[in-house]
Protein backbone atom coordinates (compact mmCIF):
# COMPACT_ATOMS: atom_id res chain seq x y z
CA UNK A 1 0.00 0.00 0.00
CA UNK A 2 1.97 3.80 -0.80
CA UNK A 3 2.57 5.15 2.26
CA UNK A 4 1.07 8.39 1.79
CA UNK A 5 -3.06 6.09 2.05
CA UNK A 6 -2.38 4.61 4.68
CA UNK A 7 -0.02 7.24 7.16
CA UNK A 8 -2.68 9.35 6.52
CA UNK A 9 -5.27 6.90 7.88
CA UNK A 10 -3.37 6.46 10.87
CA UNK A 11 -2.21 9.61 11.82
CA UNK A 12 -6.26 10.42 11.76
CA UNK A 13 -6.07 7.80 14.01
CA UNK A 14 -3.93 8.70 16.44
CA UNK A 15 -5.93 11.84 16.40
CA UNK A 16 -9.13 10.20 16.98
CA UNK A 17 -8.89 7.42 19.07
CA UNK A 18 -4.74 7.68 20.70
CA UNK A 19 -1.82 5.57 19.91
CA UNK A 20 -1.65 3.33 17.21
CA UNK A 21 1.01 0.42 17.17
CA UNK A 22 1.99 -1.86 14.09
CA UNK A 23 1.41 -5.44 14.74
CA UNK A 24 4.70 -7.66 14.77
CA UNK A 25 4.93 -9.41 11.69
CA UNK A 26 2.88 -7.76 9.37
CA UNK A 27 3.01 -4.24 7.18
CA UNK A 28 -0.56 -4.52 7.48
CA UNK A 29 -1.87 -4.59 10.55
CA UNK A 30 -2.23 -2.44 13.20
CA UNK A 31 -3.73 -2.33 16.60
CA UNK A 32 -5.36 0.71 18.58
CA UNK A 33 -4.34 1.62 22.00
CA UNK A 34 -3.61 -1.47 24.29
CA UNK A 35 -5.31 -3.46 22.06
CA UNK A 36 -9.09 -1.74 21.73
CA UNK A 37 -9.13 -2.19 18.33
CA UNK A 38 -6.85 -3.96 15.42
CA UNK A 39 -7.05 -2.73 12.06
CA UNK A 40 -5.85 -4.34 8.86
CA UNK A 41 -5.46 -2.65 5.47
CA UNK A 42 -6.10 -2.97 1.88
CA UNK A 43 -5.70 -1.36 -0.66
CA UNK A 44 -6.74 -1.20 -4.53
CA UNK A 45 -6.47 1.07 -7.69
CA UNK A 46 -10.14 1.54 -9.21
CA UNK A 47 -9.37 0.03 -12.61
CA UNK A 48 -11.71 0.93 -15.81
CA UNK A 49 -15.87 0.40 -15.17
CA UNK A 50 -15.25 0.98 -11.44
CA UNK A 51 -13.97 -2.66 -11.14
CA UNK A 52 -11.62 -3.09 -7.22
CA UNK A 53 -9.51 -6.28 -6.17
CA UNK A 54 -8.61 -6.69 -2.58
CA UNK A 55 -6.02 -9.80 -1.61
CA UNK A 56 -6.76 -10.84 2.08
CA UNK A 57 -3.76 -12.95 3.90
CA UNK A 58 -5.29 -15.91 5.60
CA UNK A 59 -2.78 -15.68 8.17
CA UNK A 60 -3.50 -11.60 8.74
CA UNK A 61 -6.98 -12.63 8.65
CA UNK A 62 -6.01 -14.73 11.94
CA UNK A 63 -4.62 -12.37 13.99
CA UNK A 64 -8.01 -10.80 13.94
CA UNK A 65 -10.27 -13.11 15.41
CA UNK A 66 -11.41 -12.65 18.59
CA UNK A 67 -10.34 -9.44 18.84
CA UNK A 68 -12.46 -5.84 18.19
CA UNK A 69 -11.01 -5.87 14.28
CA UNK A 70 -11.50 -4.00 11.22
CA UNK A 71 -11.05 -4.69 7.82
CA UNK A 72 -9.73 -0.78 6.28
CA UNK A 73 -10.32 -0.99 2.60
CA UNK A 74 -8.53 1.82 0.69
CA UNK A 75 -9.08 3.41 -3.13
CA UNK A 76 -6.89 5.25 -4.87
CA UNK A 77 -9.58 7.45 -6.15
CA UNK A 78 -9.96 9.79 -3.02
CA UNK A 79 -13.13 8.58 -1.48
CA UNK A 80 -12.85 7.51 2.35
CA UNK A 81 -11.95 4.34 3.54
CA UNK A 82 -14.52 1.83 4.73
CA UNK A 83 -13.87 0.14 8.16
CA UNK A 84 -15.67 -3.10 7.61
CA UNK A 85 -16.08 -5.11 10.99
CA UNK A 86 -14.28 -8.11 10.96
CA UNK A 87 -16.23 -10.00 13.40
CA UNK A 88 -19.37 -9.86 11.01
CA UNK A 89 -17.59 -11.81 8.16
CA UNK A 90 -15.78 -13.97 9.91
CA UNK A 91 -17.67 -16.87 9.29
CA UNK A 92 -17.92 -15.92 5.52
CA UNK A 93 -14.17 -15.68 4.80
CA UNK A 94 -14.25 -19.33 6.98
CA UNK A 95 -16.45 -21.45 4.52
CA UNK A 96 -14.78 -19.17 1.56
CA UNK A 97 -11.40 -20.74 -0.48
CA UNK A 98 -8.22 -18.97 -0.67
CA UNK A 99 -6.37 -18.74 -3.63
CA UNK A 100 -3.16 -20.47 -4.77
CA UNK A 101 -1.71 -18.16 -2.91
CA UNK A 102 -2.48 -18.41 0.18
CA UNK A 103 -5.15 -15.14 -0.26
CA UNK A 104 -8.87 -14.56 -0.04
CA UNK A 105 -10.10 -12.69 -3.09
CA UNK A 106 -12.46 -9.93 -2.97
CA UNK A 107 -14.07 -7.12 -4.90
CA UNK A 108 -15.42 -3.65 -3.88
CA UNK A 109 -18.52 -3.20 -6.56
CA UNK A 110 -19.42 0.44 -6.91
CA UNK A 111 -23.17 1.32 -7.94
CA UNK A 112 -25.52 3.95 -8.58
CA UNK A 113 -27.25 3.84 -4.95
CA UNK A 114 -24.75 1.55 -3.40
CA UNK A 115 -21.56 -0.01 -2.84
CA UNK A 116 -21.21 -3.67 -1.93
CA UNK A 117 -18.38 -6.45 -0.89
CA UNK A 118 -18.32 -9.69 -3.14
CA UNK A 119 -16.71 -12.51 -2.17
CA UNK A 120 -16.26 -15.35 -4.36
CA UNK A 121 -19.38 -18.24 -3.81
CA UNK A 122 -20.02 -16.04 -0.86
CA UNK A 123 -22.20 -13.56 -1.69
CA UNK A 124 -22.46 -9.48 -2.00
CA UNK A 125 -22.57 -7.46 1.38
CA UNK A 126 -23.90 -4.27 1.31
CA UNK A 127 -21.11 -2.00 2.80
CA UNK A 128 -22.49 1.84 2.63
CA UNK A 129 -23.15 1.94 6.44
CA UNK A 130 -18.77 1.29 6.84
CA UNK A 131 -17.61 4.33 5.32
CA UNK A 132 -15.22 6.36 7.44
CA UNK A 133 -14.69 6.20 11.04
CA UNK A 134 -18.29 5.38 12.43
CA UNK A 135 -17.91 1.55 12.65
CA UNK A 136 -14.90 2.27 15.07
CA UNK A 137 -16.44 4.55 17.36
CA UNK A 138 -19.20 2.29 17.27
CA UNK A 139 -17.28 -0.58 17.90
CA UNK A 140 -16.25 1.58 21.03
CA UNK A 141 -20.06 2.97 22.27
CA UNK A 142 -22.03 0.20 23.80
CA UNK A 143 -24.96 2.86 24.26
CA UNK A 144 -24.49 2.38 20.28
CA UNK A 145 -24.44 -1.14 20.11
CA UNK A 146 -27.73 -1.23 21.96
CA UNK A 147 -29.38 1.03 19.67
CA UNK A 148 -28.83 -1.01 16.75
CA UNK A 149 -29.76 -4.27 18.47
CA UNK A 150 -32.78 -3.03 19.47
CA UNK A 151 -34.34 -1.71 16.10
CA UNK A 152 -37.78 -3.00 15.38
CA UNK A 153 -39.19 -4.02 12.10
CA UNK A 154 -40.97 -1.12 11.58
CA UNK A 155 -37.78 1.48 12.85
CA UNK A 156 -35.71 -0.77 9.97
CA UNK A 157 -38.24 -0.27 7.22
CA UNK A 158 -38.29 3.03 8.75
CA UNK A 159 -34.76 3.90 8.11
CA UNK A 160 -35.01 1.96 4.73
CA UNK A 161 -37.79 4.26 3.65
CA UNK A 162 -35.78 7.37 4.07
CA UNK A 163 -32.49 5.90 2.48
CA UNK A 164 -34.40 5.49 -0.42
CA UNK A 165 -36.11 9.30 -0.04
CA UNK A 166 -32.98 11.07 0.33
CA UNK A 167 -31.34 9.27 -2.17
CA UNK A 168 -34.60 10.79 -4.23
CA UNK A 169 -36.81 7.39 -5.11
CA UNK A 170 -40.71 7.12 -5.16
CA UNK A 171 -40.73 4.89 -1.70
CA UNK A 172 -43.41 1.71 -1.59
CA UNK A 173 -44.13 0.18 2.02
CA UNK A 174 -47.13 -1.98 2.35
CA UNK A 175 -50.31 -0.52 3.69
CA UNK A 176 -50.61 -2.20 7.28
CA UNK A 177 -46.84 -1.65 7.59
CA UNK A 178 -47.30 2.29 6.66
CA UNK A 179 -49.34 3.31 9.90
CA UNK A 180 -46.59 1.32 12.00
CA UNK A 181 -43.41 3.57 10.54
CA UNK A 182 -41.83 5.70 13.03
CA UNK A 183 -41.41 8.60 11.65
CA UNK A 184 -38.99 10.02 15.01
CA UNK A 185 -35.99 8.54 12.91
CA UNK A 186 -36.38 10.86 9.81
CA UNK A 187 -38.46 13.42 8.24
CA UNK A 188 -41.99 12.32 7.40
CA UNK A 189 -42.79 12.03 3.78
CA UNK A 190 -45.12 10.98 1.37
CA UNK A 191 -45.34 7.52 0.55
CA UNK A 192 -46.23 6.10 -2.47
CA UNK A 193 -49.67 4.19 -2.30
CA UNK A 194 -49.77 1.76 -5.15
CA UNK A 195 -46.87 -0.61 -6.61
CA UNK A 196 -45.51 -0.02 -10.01
CA UNK A 197 -47.41 -0.95 -13.38
CA UNK A 198 -46.62 -3.60 -15.29
CA UNK A 199 -45.82 -6.70 -12.57
CA UNK A 200 -49.33 -8.61 -13.00
CA UNK A 201 -47.87 -11.67 -12.13
CA UNK A 202 -46.38 -11.31 -9.25
CA UNK A 203 -48.69 -8.11 -8.03
CA UNK A 204 -49.60 -10.12 -4.60
CA UNK A 205 -45.88 -10.73 -4.18
CA UNK A 206 -44.58 -7.46 -4.69
CA UNK A 207 -47.13 -5.90 -2.22
CA UNK A 208 -46.07 -7.05 0.37
CA UNK A 209 -42.74 -6.45 0.03
CA UNK A 210 -40.78 -4.30 3.06
CA UNK A 211 -39.58 -1.29 1.02
CA UNK A 212 -39.45 -0.77 -2.77
CA UNK A 213 -37.26 2.17 -4.35
CA UNK A 214 -39.24 2.96 -7.21
CA UNK A 215 -37.63 5.74 -9.83
CA UNK A 216 -38.98 9.12 -9.13
CA UNK A 217 -42.27 9.46 -11.31
CA UNK A 218 -41.76 6.18 -12.82
CA UNK A 219 -42.36 2.60 -12.95
CA UNK A 220 -38.77 1.09 -12.76
CA UNK A 221 -37.82 -0.79 -9.42
CA UNK A 222 -34.55 0.52 -8.33
CA UNK A 223 -34.62 -1.78 -5.14
CA UNK A 224 -36.33 -4.27 -2.97
CA UNK A 225 -35.79 -4.70 0.78
CA UNK A 226 -37.04 -7.59 2.67
CA UNK A 227 -36.65 -7.15 6.42
CA UNK A 228 -35.97 -10.44 8.41
CA UNK A 229 -36.49 -10.00 11.73
CA UNK A 230 -38.24 -13.16 12.99
CA UNK A 231 -39.07 -14.80 9.81
CA UNK A 232 -36.68 -17.06 7.53
CA UNK A 233 -34.16 -15.87 4.84
CA UNK A 234 -35.41 -18.28 2.93
CA UNK A 235 -39.10 -17.15 2.71
CA UNK A 236 -37.57 -13.84 1.48
CA UNK A 237 -34.89 -15.05 -1.16
CA UNK A 238 -38.44 -17.18 -2.74
CA UNK A 239 -39.81 -13.83 -2.89
CA UNK A 240 -36.96 -12.37 -5.03
CA UNK A 241 -36.50 -15.03 -7.01
CA UNK A 242 -40.33 -15.21 -8.15
CA UNK A 243 -39.57 -11.54 -8.98
CA UNK A 244 -36.76 -11.67 -10.67
CA UNK A 245 -38.11 -14.34 -12.92
CA UNK A 246 -41.01 -12.44 -13.82
CA UNK A 247 -39.05 -9.80 -15.00
CA UNK A 248 -35.27 -9.61 -15.18
CA UNK A 249 -34.68 -5.92 -15.37
CA UNK A 250 -34.52 -6.09 -11.41
CA UNK A 251 -31.60 -5.79 -10.33
CA UNK A 252 -31.26 -5.00 -6.84
CA UNK A 253 -32.25 -6.99 -3.62
CA UNK A 254 -31.46 -6.97 -0.54
CA UNK A 255 -32.25 -9.41 2.63
CA UNK A 256 -32.03 -6.90 5.88
CA UNK A 257 -31.35 -8.78 9.34
CA UNK A 258 -29.24 -8.87 12.26
CA UNK A 259 -25.42 -9.50 12.20
CA UNK A 260 -26.53 -13.38 13.48
CA UNK A 261 -27.58 -14.50 10.16
CA UNK A 262 -25.50 -13.10 7.86
CA UNK A 263 -23.57 -16.54 7.49
CA UNK A 264 -27.32 -18.20 7.14
CA UNK A 265 -27.93 -15.86 4.55
CA UNK A 266 -24.95 -16.72 2.30
CA UNK A 267 -25.41 -20.78 3.12
CA UNK A 268 -29.10 -20.02 1.53
CA UNK A 269 -28.05 -17.63 -1.03
CA UNK A 270 -26.27 -20.26 -2.75
CA UNK A 271 -28.79 -22.80 -3.04
CA UNK A 272 -28.75 -24.48 -7.15
CA UNK A 273 -31.88 -23.06 -7.32
CA UNK A 274 -30.32 -19.18 -6.77
CA UNK A 275 -27.20 -20.17 -8.77
CA UNK A 276 -29.16 -20.92 -11.63
CA UNK A 277 -32.22 -17.90 -11.79
CA UNK A 278 -28.67 -15.89 -11.02
CA UNK A 279 -30.35 -14.39 -7.77
CA UNK A 280 -27.14 -15.32 -5.86
CA UNK A 281 -25.20 -12.37 -8.36
CA UNK A 282 -27.52 -9.67 -7.65
CA UNK A 283 -28.57 -10.18 -3.87
CA UNK A 284 -27.06 -8.26 -1.19
CA UNK A 285 -26.79 -8.60 3.00
CA UNK A 286 -27.71 -5.89 4.74
CA UNK A 287 -27.20 -5.66 8.51
CA UNK A 288 -29.04 -3.43 10.76
CA UNK A 289 -26.47 -1.33 12.39
CA UNK A 290 -24.81 -0.78 8.77
CA UNK A 291 -29.26 0.40 8.20
CA UNK A 292 -28.48 3.10 10.90
CA UNK A 293 -24.78 3.97 10.06
CA UNK A 294 -26.11 4.43 6.50
CA UNK A 295 -29.31 6.91 7.43
CA UNK A 296 -27.03 8.94 9.31
CA UNK A 297 -25.05 9.54 6.65
CA UNK A 298 -27.23 10.36 4.12
CA UNK A 299 -29.63 12.48 6.37
CA UNK A 300 -26.66 14.67 7.00
CA UNK A 301 -25.24 14.80 3.63
CA UNK A 302 -22.03 13.76 4.67
CA UNK A 303 -19.66 12.94 1.49
CA UNK A 304 -16.83 13.74 3.90
CA UNK A 305 -13.70 12.12 4.51
CA UNK A 306 -11.69 11.62 7.39
CA UNK A 307 -10.15 14.78 7.33
CA UNK A 308 -13.41 16.97 6.64
CA UNK A 309 -12.24 16.82 2.95
CA UNK A 310 -15.23 16.71 0.53
CA UNK A 311 -14.46 13.44 -1.80
CA UNK A 312 -15.22 13.82 -5.16
CA UNK A 313 -16.14 11.10 -8.21
CA UNK A 314 -18.32 8.48 -5.87
CA UNK A 315 -21.68 9.38 -4.17
CA UNK A 316 -22.23 8.15 -0.81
Amino acid sequence: MPNLHKLGILETLRKRFGEVHKISGSESLFKIGDDAARVYFRYSKVHPHGRTFFGLREVDLRQLEGHNAFLCFVLDDGFAPLFVPYGDFEEIFRNAQTASDGQYKVQLLSRNDGLELYVARQGRFNVEGYVGLEPIERSLNSALLREAHNLTHPQVQTLLAGIGHFKKYDVYVPEHDACKLDWSLTGQFALRGSIPAGFGQVQGILSEIDVIWIARGGEAIEGLFEVEHTTTVYSGLLRFNDILLTDPKVSRFSIVSNETRRALFSRQLFRPTFRKSGLAELTSFLEYSNVLDWHMRVAKGDTRGLNGDIYEGRSV
